[in-house]
């Protein structure tokens, strides 16, 4: 039996374990270290969500890089509000990097959708997407992910960074929304 954790009012149960979850950020690194062997990437964490895979990410990664964060919401309680709210922003120079953006999970679509053209205006070199999650089903602005985890059902999740409320993001696995 699966098992099941409470987070404020809602009951969650496993989905992805923690050894599942590593093993693919293993696969990720090793692809971009294969893609960016002669280069110095910019990796641009998507905060709060993203910090465990970014951190676990970037330890795995090889090549000459830098990181960096933006704090980017879209989220209230289990549903998008639809509105990106950008709350720290980004202090690097992006003309003529290889950015690569960190998410923890693409869902609609609608926050890299917002970002990418504040991106796009400073002219990076190249600029990919590197996503733990991605709810294809739920995704109304679709975006290509690069480098891919684990394509989701239209489930909530928490747990590796990602959240209810708040809470939840401490779990090191990733549990779904319980019926």
């Amino acid at each position: 039996m699966a098992s099941m954790e409470q987070v404020l009012d809602k009951q969650f149960k496993s989905y992805l374990e923690k050894e599942t979850i590593q093993t693919e950020v293993e696969r990720i690194a090793n692809a971009i270290n294969t893609d960016y062997a002669d280069k110095n990437p910019l990796f641009i964490a998507i905060l709060n969500g993203s910090f465990m895979f970014a951190s676990d990410l970037f330890k795995l990664i090889h090549v000459p890089a830098e990181i960096c964060f933006i704090k980017l919401a879209s989220y209230r309680g289990t549903q998008s509000t639809g509105q990106v709210i950008t709350a720290i922003g980004l202090d690097r120079d992006l003309f003529e990097r290889d950015v690569i953006i960190i998410e923890d999970i693409v869902d609609t679509g609608k926050t890299l959708t917002a970002f990418l053209p504040q991106l796009q205006h400073q002219q990076p070199r190249s600029l990919r997407i590197c996503s733990l999650l991605h709810k294809k089903a739920a995704t109304v602005h679709p975006i290509q992910i690069d480098y891919l985890g684990f394509e989701i059902p239209d489930l909530f999740v928490v747990g590796y960074g990602l959240d209810y409320n708040g809470f939840g993001r401490n779990l090191n696995k990733i549990m779904q929304l319980a019926d």
